[in-house]
């Protein structure tokens, strides 16, 4: 199945787009370790975590197919470019292969472009051979914001552009704004759909939208209407 089709979706093919994602601040490593066994289970794609965790994540998905992916200038996008290399550099060292970054909206808002890429550059260069997403916060962007975003992400060296953190209240993923950031950075960059997603309605309006990867921990909930539908 291509990235993005939603036809023909069952058990497999769903849990190869899973970012399985566990960032609440009070999550236990009992609970990331229930979350890694989950993944490699279902074999989604990646686990995602904060960074606290990557070596736990590292360890527990050793030897499986499943990707370690951390978090880094997350959730707010605000930290200086110096600190948020140096925390990518450190998820990296521990294991991860994956980097969902945030990039700086008030950069965005000031139409400031050239501060905004570089600290996406300085994230590509603190991991050059790291799986790049860009978390962009759409929910509290305008169209145009969106675009420019996107466009400058792709410039700096991400390899997917994300809609959301999930933990703004202005909300997550919409089917608008993937559609628009698939139209923006074409067929070969990859696009995250998370927050909010935790349906199988859900699912396949993204992924019809244009995502070729879904950020969520509602992903054992699918599987099961899945294999009640079939």
């Amino acid at each position: 199945m291509a990235d993005g089709d939603a036809t023909h979706l069952d058990a497999a093919t769903f849990a190869a787009f899973v970012d399985h994602t566990l960032l609440k601040p009070e999550a236990t490593r009992a609970q990331i370790v229930d979350l890694c066994a989950e993944a490699v289970e279902l074999r989604t794609a990646a686990v995602c975590t904060n960074g606290l965790w990557v070596p736990t994540v590292a360890a527990e998905l050793a030897g499986s197919d499943v990707a370690v992916c951390s978090v880094v200038g997350f959730p707010l996008g605000a930290m200086s470019n110096t600190s948020v290399a140096a925390e990518t550099r450190d998820a990296v060292d521990s294991g991860a292969v994956e980097i969902d970054m945030v990039i700086a909206v008030g950069h965005l808002r000031a139409h400031d472009d050239r501060a905004a890429a570089e600290a996406v550059a300085a994230v590509r260069a603190a991991a050059p051979d790291a799986t790049l997403k860009v978390i962009l916060e759409t929910a509290i962007l305008s169209d145009d914001e969106i675009v420019r975003a996107c466009r400058l992400s792709v410039g700096a060296g991400a390899d997917f552009v994300k809609t959301s953190t999930g933990f703004n209240t202005a909300g997550g993923a919409t089917e608008a704004a993937v559609r628009l950031m698939r139209d923006t950075v074409g067929p070969d960059i990859g696009v995250k759909a998370s927050g909010g997603i935790r349906s199988l309605a859900d699912v396949e309006a993204m992924l019809a939208a244009g995502a070729s990867r879904l950020g969520m921990s509602a992903t054992a909930q699918v599987i099961a209407e899945l294999e009640d539908r079939h």
